[in-house]
């Protein structure tokens, strides 16, 4: 099993010669499309979108396409987004005949119907300390490394104290949900350091063979049908350092376990590796501490299925 992650783990300095990368792209007559998802995203995108457009579309035209899929903002998202040349699809205008669903999982899956590229590269919107290794890093294995056909970032979580990065310990859902629930059904997958990390690109001819999980249970979704679908050597890891970005309370990411424990569990029954005989409840009970006692909140959260974009007809 180790295999794998000796051959398949790689460093983003493995891919920061940006002129070879846009060779290779080049040579193979491929498309790039950079896709980030929004929702509120005002005080961070404009930055992210900034460097990559300086980077990577003018300075190394290494990106043919930077598309912002937004889920109604309330805020200047939109705005952002489009004075720093994105192009900004709201995801319920995507594919409006179809019943439309709510949740990062929703807007990439929809992505796929909207974007041009050969590969795409999909990054969060909420990173403090973005550079343009956060989109060359993914992207090198599919465009250097034979075999690639998705690929992960991972790096160095801190958790904010008093407003700084301090420590190591973000990445609490996947080290306390995710990696328990690969380690048990899909352990080849604990090879990956960051199975729910939300920098990773694909080849499109991947991407639209597999079924997206709305929400947040996409990534995990993600990993476990592209390993099931194409086999662990289509799969690589890349190490992007350290992620700064907006910390989630608990009550937040416990939300975030309820979906990802969804999804892996409406996997382990859909490929025969566990009999449940009994529907999982999509209500989740928390608890407000309040001035005297505690207040109940009962949440509805539910993780629906996308079918492969290429079983549909509008699929291009």
């Amino acid at each position: 099993m180790t295999d794998w992650f000796a051959r398949r783990t790689y460093h983003h300095r493995r891919f920061a010669d940006l002129p070879q990368l846009l060779r290779a792209k080049e040579e193979r007559g491929l498309g790039v499309s950079v896709c980030i998802p929004t929702l509120n995203e005002a005080a961070t995108i404009g930055p992210i979108l900034r460097q990559i457009r300086t980077a990577l579309v003018e300075e190394v035209p290494l990106v043919d396409e930077l598309v912002v899929i937004d889920s109604v903002s309330h805020d200047r998202t939109v705005a952002i987004a489009r004075d720093e040349g994105a192009e900004v699809f709201q995801d319920r205008d995507i594919l409006p005949d179809r019943e439309h669903f709510t949740g990062k999982g929703e807007a990439l899956w929809k992505s796929l119907f909207v974007l041009k590229g050969d590969l795409v590269v999909w990054l969060d919107a909420d990173i403090e300390n973005f550079d343009p290794r956060f989109v060359y890093g993914p992207l090198g294995p599919l465009l250097l490394e034979p075999g690639v056909g998705y690929a992960k970032g991972f790096y160095d979580r801190p958790v904010k104290q008093d407003g700084a990065p301090n420590g190591s310990e973000g990445g609490r859902v996947t080290e306390l949900v995710a990696r328990p629930l690969l380690n048990l059904y899909w352990p080849e997958l604990a090879q990956l350091i960051q199975p729910l990390s939300g920098e990773y690109a694909g080849r499109r001819d991947v991407l639209a063979e597999i079924p997206f999980f709305t929400g947040y249970g996409v990534e995990i979704g993600m990993v476990i049908d592209v390993y099931e679908r194409f086999g662990m050597d289509c799969l690589a890891q890349v190490d992007l350092d350290r992620r700064v970005h907006r910390n989630r309370p608990i009550a937040e990411l416990s939300r975030m376990s309820f979906a990802v424990m969804q999804a892996a569990l409406a996997r382990l029954a859909s490929s025969g590796k566990a009999d449940l005989k009994a529907r999982a409840s999509t209500m989740l009970t928390q608890f407000v501490r309040e001035p005297v006692g505690y207040e109940m909140a009962a949440l509805d959260i539910r993780v629906r299925e996308r079918p492969p974009a290429a079983s549909l007809p509008e699929y291009r």
